[in-house]
């Protein structure tokens, strides 16, 4: 589902799980063995897709309705908590890695993959990219970390728009929301990211890691509220039949607003 290589202080991880890098506990398990053995002397990861649909269209949404149709109603709750809980551990890490952390964005970036991304110090997308919030068609908000991390990189409006509205916003008022730093060709993503890794090498490591330190907080009190808003709406009506309409659609992408 993942892949990483390192070379000379940069880490490459690309996701690739088809159809678009769904979330679920594979990909989980995949992303917390790879920061269960990243080298401390590192000093850049980028992340990226090696699929073309996109970034990752959010959580997989189909493991989650066959794990919520199984189990009895009473173990719903304990059931998403767990997972809940799994998943913040792995993107708070990602968040706080003491490395700079590059995201490149085409395609879909959706939901999950959009909380995924927001984890990165810097964003560059390819000018295909999309950002969506969708949540709120399943009734659920955003369970991923996704708007404390956004309230910390942009304004109200932006994020109530998306989340209100469920649209999406394309890499060009991404960037001038202050969301992405660098917009860029279709397929050009990753050379750009790669200039940006060799110039953070240059860097003494004491001073890169205290200025991540300094002008990055993980947004604790909010993302422990989050967790909480979002178990007790999955565990609603309103969830599961959502999922059952998502798994029994005929639409090639369902995800799609």
């Amino acid at each position: 589902m993942i892949d990483w290589t390192y070379s000379e202080g940069v880490y490459e991880l690309t996701l690739a799980a088809p159809p678009c890098n769904e979330i679920g506990t594979g990909m989980l398990a995949g992303l917390r063995r790879f920061l269960d053995q990243v080298d401390p002397a590192a000093h850049t990861l980028i992340v990226r897709s090696g699929l073309r649909q996109g970034f990752c269209a959010g959580a997989d949404l189909r493991e989650l309705h066959r794990g919520l149709s199984d189990a009895p109603r009473d173990q719903h709750g304990p059931q998403l908590r767990q997972f809940i809980d799994a998943i913040h551990g792995v993107m708070d890490d990602l968040d706080m890695l003491p490395l700079t952390t590059v995201g490149v964005v085409h395609g879909i970036c959706f939901g999950g993959g959009f909380e995924l991304a927001l984890t990165c110090d810097v964003l560059i997308a390819e000018k295909t990219a999309r950002f969506c919030f969708p949540e709120l068609r399943l009734g659920i908000i955003p369970g991923f970390g996704g708007i404390p991390r956004l309230r910390r990189d942009v304004g109200n409006g932006l994020i109530r728009d998306l989340l209100l509205s469920g649209r999406s916003i394309n890499a060009k008022r991404a960037q001038a929301a202050g969301l992405v730093s660098q917009v860029v060709a279709s397929g050009e993503g990753l050379t750009a990211a790669r200039a940006l890794a060799a110039q953070t090498g240059k860097f003494d490591p004491t001073a890169r890691k205290a200025a991540k330190a300094f002008i990055k907080k993980l947004p604790k009190d909010e993302l422990l509220a989050e967790r909480e808003l979002f178990v007790r709406l999955a565990e609603g009506p309103a969830l599961l039949a959502a999922l059952q309409r998502f798994v029994e659609s005929t639409d090639l992408r369902p995800y799609l607003p």
